[in-house]
């Protein structure tokens, strides 16, 4: 009896690892290694983000909460809302002597430590200004990938990635050819030098002046002073060290570029919370206008120098200029400089022209000054609809001011300076007149 009880309890019971019944779904043993790999997998990467036992976490700079008025009344009165370090105490009256006295040397004080900061870190500032003017300029760019869903860390690394694709790849380009029309340049010049020797008018000058006499007599003079040859060694020396501060101050300014980009929505946030909180709405929605119009102005400006670069590069192949591609990459760097910039470059390549004869001159400079006139009427005001609008001669003073202080980066940046500065001419100063 005990033997069939037994028997049967075994019958029902079903051990472990036993096959599965007839009407359970068979799972093929891949799977189950896929299933089980994924699993380990998954608790892995669950353990590497758990914090090490006994680490802290990383301190931050964090902006402190914004209470409303009301909630500051209701913190008061419940005790809810207090100072981490206590309350203030009565300030002093601005009209007491001791007062009046520090703060006026306070001022002078941070007004000196101010000119004395920049007066000896002017590469440093230039640098920044230089990497916040290329951070609003792809701002934009950064904005629209965010609006089509795309995280801004890889709306940042896409934009960085074809800005800096497409200068080297230009300069990969451009390097050689300008490598190899230097070359050229250099083996003409004795040819020119000798036929130009050769010349009836040297030789009526020679004759006249004794220009031959006098030139063999400083070329002698020249090599035998060691002074002389000092300075063209340390006129070497010099470009090198130009050469490699050009170098460094260029991935200074391509690392700031990185950080302003990503830190932008912060520093506008605590910028804006610098103004009073009656303001604060006023002087967001003008620093969002300034800088949205000198992110547009300065990838207008790029488009618009490359139409006009490549527009000159087409003609001067076809006129058979020399040095077309030199020549195109200077075109492209003075038409970023707005109103002087291209007809700068085209008196400049007209110059190199004529010595190809005075027919490949005004061809060029009928097809490139009638481009000029095409481009200020129907391709700058497309391009930069969206951007800045001043005008015209408050931009040439800006542009020469500009200029004059800081080179050409400054007349880069004097457009849009000069658009935010009518702008809060026009929405602060005009307004508040107007009410009186």
């Amino acid at each position: 009896m005990t033997d069939k009880t037994d028997e049967s309890s075994a019958a029902h019971e079903k051990p472990t690892g036993a096959e599965p019944s007839a009407g359970a779904p068979q799972v093929p043993a891949p799977v189950r290694w896929r299933g089980a790999a994924a699993a380990a997998l998954g608790l892995v990467v669950h353990r590497l983000r758990q914090p090490l036992p006994g680490a802290q976490p990383r301190l931050r700079f964090e902006m402190p909460p914004e209470y409303s008025h009301q909630e500051q009344q209701v913190g008061e009165e419940s005790g809810g809302v207090e100072p981490q370090f206590g309350d203030p105490g009565p300030r002093m009256s601005p009209q007491h002597p001791l007062y009046m006295g520090f703060m006026g040397a306070v001022g002078v004080g941070l007004a000196l430590l101010v000119y004395w900061i920049g007066s000896n870190t002017t590469q440093l500032l230039l640098w920044i200004v230089a990497a916040l003017f290329i951070a609003l300029g792809l701002e934009p760019v950064v904005s629209w990938l965010e609006s089509r869903k795309i995280p801004r860390p890889a709306g940042i690394l896409v934009s960085v990635t074809v800005l800096v694709s497409a200068v080297v790849g230009f300069f990969a380009t451009l390097i050689p050819t300008i490598v190899e029309q230097v070359t050229q340049v250099v083996q003409q010049a004795p040819v020119w030098v000798r036929d130009f020797i050769d010349s009836d008018f040297f030789r009526s000058l020679d004759d006249q002046f004794g220009v031959r006499e006098r030139i063999t007599e400083e070329l002698d003079k020249f090599v035998n002073d060691p002074a002389a040859v000092g300075g063209i060694f340390g006129g070497v020396v010099s470009f090198g060290s130009t050469v490699a501060n050009g170098l460094f101050g260029t991935l200074i300014v391509l690392v700031l570029s990185l950080y302003f980009l990503a830190a932008l929505p912060a520093m506008k946030k605590w910028g804006y919370r610098l103004a009073p909180r009656s303001r604060r709405a006023r002087v967001e929605a003008l620093s969002e206008e300034i800088t949205r119009s000198v992110g547009n102005y300065v990838i207008g400006q790029a488009c618009v120098a490359l139409l006009n670069a490549t527009f000159a590069f087409i003609v001067m192949s076809i006129a058979g200029i020399p040095f077309a591609l030199l020549l195109a990459f200077v075109v492209a760097l003075l038409a970023f400089i707005p109103l002087v910039g291209g007809l700068i470059a085209g008196v400049l390549v007209v110059l190199i022209a004529l010595t190809e004869g005075w027919q490949t001159a005004t061809v060029y400079a009928i097809c490139y000054f009638a481009y000029l006139q095409f481009e200020a009427y129907f391709i700058s005001p497309r391009i930069m609809q969206k951007a800045v609008a001043v005008p015209g001669a408050v931009a040439v003073i800006s542009v020469i001011a500009g200029g004059s202080l800081l080179g050409v980066l400054g007349a880069l940046i004097a457009i849009p300076t000069a658009a935010a500065v009518l702008l809060l001419i026009r929405e602060i100063y005009i307004v508040r007149q107007d009410q009186h």
